[in-house]
C-alpha cells in the first residue's frame, strides 16, 4: 500500500513542500510513482525519510545528504563510506552540542544573576 504526499506529510511532520524539495534536490530516488507520476511512498520510505530528517536537522548540508543516498542506493559496496560518513558527523554535531551546553551555561549564570538581583531588590522594599 502506498501514500500519497499529503499522508507523508502527516505521518513525518514534514511540509509537502518540503517533500517536493527533497525530490527536487534528488534526496528521494527511492520514491516510487504510480501510474499518474505522483510519488507513492512506502512504509519503508519512512525510515529514509527519518534518517534524511535528522541529518538535516543537525545541520548537514543537502549535497553531502545527497551523497549518503546514492551511496544507500548502490547499496553493499559503499558500507565503509556510509559508516565514515556518520562517524564525521557525529563529531559534528558533538560540537554542535558542546557549544550548545556552553551557551546553555552562560544562561543558567545569567538567570542566577538577575535572580540573586531580584531578590535583593525585593528584600530592600520589606
Amino acid at each position: 500500500m502506498g501514500y500519497k504526499i499529503s499522508e507523508i506529510s502527516k505521518k513525518t511532520g514534514l511540509s509537502a513542500y518540503s517533500l517536493r524539495f527533497y525530490d527536487q534536490k534528488g534526496l528521494l530516488p527511492f520514491v516510487a510513482r504510480d501510474e499518474n507520476g505522483r510519488r507513492d511512498f512506502k512504509d519503508k520510505d519512512l525510515d529514509f525519510l527519518s534518517i534524511i530528517t535528522c541529518l538535516k536537522n543537525t545541520g548537514m548540508q543537502l549535497n553531502d545528504i545527497k551523497q549518503f543516498v546514492e551511496w544507500s542506493m548502490d547499496g553493499d559496496p559503499t558500507y565503509e563510506k556510509r559508516l565514515e560518513f556518520f562517524i564525521e558527523h557525529k563529531k559534528e554535531v558533538e560540537k554542535q552540542l558542546a557549544q550548545t551546553q556552553a551557551y546553555l551555561n552562560k544562561i543558567d549564570r545569567k538567570i542566577n544573576k538577575y535572580s540573586q538581583q531580584h531578590e535583593a531588590a525585593t528584600n530592600e522594599k520589606i
